[in-house]
C-alpha cells in the first residue's frame, strides 16, 4: 500500500458515500432535497475526481507503479462515474438513454482492452477519451448543481450532450486502433507462416535432390 494506491482506494470507498448523499433525500418544506445536501454530494464526487489526476501523476513521480495500481486506477473511474450517473437517473435528473450509451460505452472499451491483454498488446487511451472523461466530471457537477442555481440548467445539457458524443467518437476510435492493431498482428503472424512454410518446402526439395551413395 502506497499513497497513490491509497487515492485510489478513496475513490472507490467514495462512490457509496456520494450514492446515499444523493438517493437519501433530505427534504425541505418544498420537497426538494436542501442545498446542503447537494454541496456536500459536489465536494465528494469532486474530490473523488480529483485523486484520479494525483494517483497517477504521485505513482510515476515517485516510482511507485504498481499492478495493485494499475489494475484498480480505471475500475475507480468507471465505479465513480457510473455510480453518479445511475444516481443522477434515478433522481430523474439524466435521461436514462444517454447514460446507457455512456456506460455502455464504457463497458465496451473494458472488454475490448481485456481481448487485447490477452492477446498480448494494450490501446493506450486516447486524447478523445481524456476530454470525455474531463466533460464527464463537468457535467455532473452541473447537473447536481443546477438544482440551487437555476442558470446552469442550459450549460449542464449541453455538456451531457457533448459526453454522449465524445463517448461514441472515443469508442469508435478505440475499435479503430484495436482492429487495426489485430489486423497488423494478424499479417504479421501469416508472414511468419508463409515464410516458414517457404523454409521447409525448400528444406524438404533440398533433401529430395541430395544424391544417394
Amino acid at each position: 500500500m502506497n499513497l497513490p494506491n491509497f487515492l485510489t482506494l478513496s475513490r472507490i470507498f467514495a462512490v457509496p458515500l456520494l450514492v446515499v448523499i444523493l438517493l437519501t433525500r433530505v427534504y425541505s418544506p418544498e420537497r426538494q432535497v436542501e442545498d446542503l445536501a447537494i454541496f456536500i454530494a459536489t465536494l465528494i464526487f469532486l474530490a473523488a475526481s480529483i485523486t484520479d489526476y494525483f494517483d497517477g501523476y504521485l505513482a510515476r513521480r515517485r516510482k511507485q507503479v504498481t499492478t495493485l495500481g494499475m489494475l484498480l486506477d480505471p475500475i475507480a473511474d468507471k465505479l465513480l462515474i457510473s455510480a453518479a450517473f445511475i444516481s443522477l437517473v434515478e433522481l430523474g435528473w439524466v435521461p436514462a438513454w444517454m447514460v446507457v450509451i455512456i456506460i455502455g460505452r464504457e463497458l465496451a472499451i473494458s472488454g475490448l482492452r481485456s481481448i487485447a491483454a490477452t492477446q498480448g498488446f494494450s490501446i493506450d487511451a486516447s486524447e478523445l477519451g481524456k476530454i470525455k472523461m474531463v466533460l464527464q466530471v463537468i457535467a455532473i457537477t452541473m447537473i447536481i448543481l443546477r438544482n440551487v442555481f437555476s442558470w446552469l440548467h442550459p450549460l449542464s445539457a449541453v455538456a451531457l450532450w457533448l459526453v454522449v458524443i465524445f463517448a461514441l467518437a472515443s469508442a469508435v476510435d478505440y475499435f479503430q486502433k484495436f482492429w487495426k492493431t489485430v489486423d497488423i498482428r494478424v499479417k504479421a503472424s501469416q508472414k511468419v507462416k508463409a515464410g516458414q512454410r517457404r523454409k521447409l518446402i525448400i528444406l524438404k526439395k533440398r533433401q529430395r535432390d541430395v544424391p544417394t551413395q
